[in-house]
């Protein structure tokens, strides 16, 4: 493998994931565009996973993501880890295959406690698939009723491992959504020409697609973001070898293909505000390289807020943010850790015009009271 020689900078991998993010430079057109490069999109905040996708997208606002996720291009499902992720439908059969069994694992003591075993899940399937069958799009409270008429127990946390336990098994996926609420559909009728890759060649395309979009980044970061352990994590770089090269900073070895992630970001004083479980925070187990000074000492003590809004100048959280609608306006509210300069504070006006295109409605960025803390995962 190549490697790019030694550097002590943060800000250099800091600046390398925002442009390969494509957070700056140059931009997607559409929304799919965005999560084939992501690989996937850590989406249990729907919102706020549209923001994140639309922000790395020319022109793009909610209403092209929300179609492209109507359409189906985009699909919502439980991957990787056991959370809401966007993939592609090209993608969505190798990945649930490669991280499904560790899904399962990480959920069984879950499901002993709720009483539910192998068989459970067959019986919950086969109801499931009679429902779906013919195109159905059902809502999650209307598949329990089916569960229910059929004997089986569906409510409460119950229906949401069952639900679960049905996307890792391919059987279902994200349908269209009725106004506010999520529906399912079958994954075979959803998206039936998804691709299938043998073991060696998933985890060489999950690995060289992370560090490719994701980089620099460390092998921790990988297996924490793929869900996979360790062990397969490795296998996973040195099966993308011939794609990867590698850096040594302060004594942690960072991966990333080269070309993208040694150039610089252009100019400084980039502000996003992004939405919660970004992938430029929650994709990395180390987030040393993305905090400002003064904020790893915040997380520290609250290390949920890094699920929260958050507010990056050059790729470094600098504090958070919530979203607060009234009379048709929204208000960003920021909660800083350190005064921006006055270039600084522009750049954050011309990020929430960009949120404000995005939603097409006005956006006004005013600041917390002062004392006030960051609220974890706040909307």
């Amino acid at each position: 493998m190549k490697s790019a020689g030694k550097r002590t900078a943060s800000l250099d991998v800091a600046g390398a994931r925002l442009r390969n993010q494509r957070l700056v430079g140059e931009r997607f057109t559409t929304p799919e565009e965005v999560v084939r490069w992501l690989g996937a999109v850590q989406a249990q905040d729907y919102a706020g996973a549209k923001w994140a996708v639309a922000q790395r997208a020319a022109d793009c606002g909610e209403a092209d993501v929300e179609q492209a996720c109507r359409d189906g291009r985009i699909l919502r499902t439980h991957v990787l880890r056991p959370t809401w992720h966007f993939v592609l439908p090209e993608d969505i059969r190798w990945m649930l295959a490669l991280t499904g069994p560790q899904v399962r694992a990480r959920m069984a003591t879950y499901n002993r406690q709720l009483s539910l075993d192998e068989g459970t899940f067959r019986s919950a399937q086969t109801v499931l698939a009679k429902a779906l069958a013919g195109g159905q799009a059902l809502t999650r409270e209307e598949l329990g009723q089916a569960l229910a008429a059929a004997g089986i127990e569906a409510s409460g946390p119950r229906l949401g491992h069952i639900m679960m336990r049905a996307e890792v098994d391919a059987l279902v996926v994200s349908g269209p959504r009725r106004g506010k609420l999520s529906t399912y559909t079958l994954l075979d009728e959803r998206a039936p020409r998804g691709r299938v890759l043998g073991r060696d060649e998933a985890l060489a395309e999950l690995a060289g697609r992370y560090f490719a979009s994701h980089g620099p980044a460390l092998t921790a970061d990988f297996a924490w973001w793929s869900g996979l352990t360790m062990g397969d994590a490795r296998r996973g770089i040195e099966a993308a070898a011939p794609r990867l090269a590698s850096v040594a900073i302060d004594d942690k070895t960072f991966w990333f293909v080269p070309g993208a992630a040694a150039a610089k970001a252009r100019g400084r004083g980039a502000v996003h505000l992004l939405s919660n479980y970004d992938e430029l925070v929650v994709a990395y187990r180390d987030h040393a390289a993305s905090l400002a000074p003064g904020v790893a000492g915040m997380l520290r003590s609250r290390p949920d807020a890094v699920a929260n809004h958050l507010v990056t100048v050059d790729g470094r959280v600098v504090g958070g943010w919530r979203r607060l609608e009234a009379k048709g306006v929204m208000t960003v509210e920021t909660n800083l850790i350190a005064r921006l300069g006055g270039g600084v504070q522009a750049a954050l006006r011309a990020a929430a015009k960009r949120y404000q295109v995005f939603l097409a409605m006005p956006v006004k960025v005013r600041a917390a009271a002062r004392g006030a803390r960051p609220r974890a995962r706040g909307r």
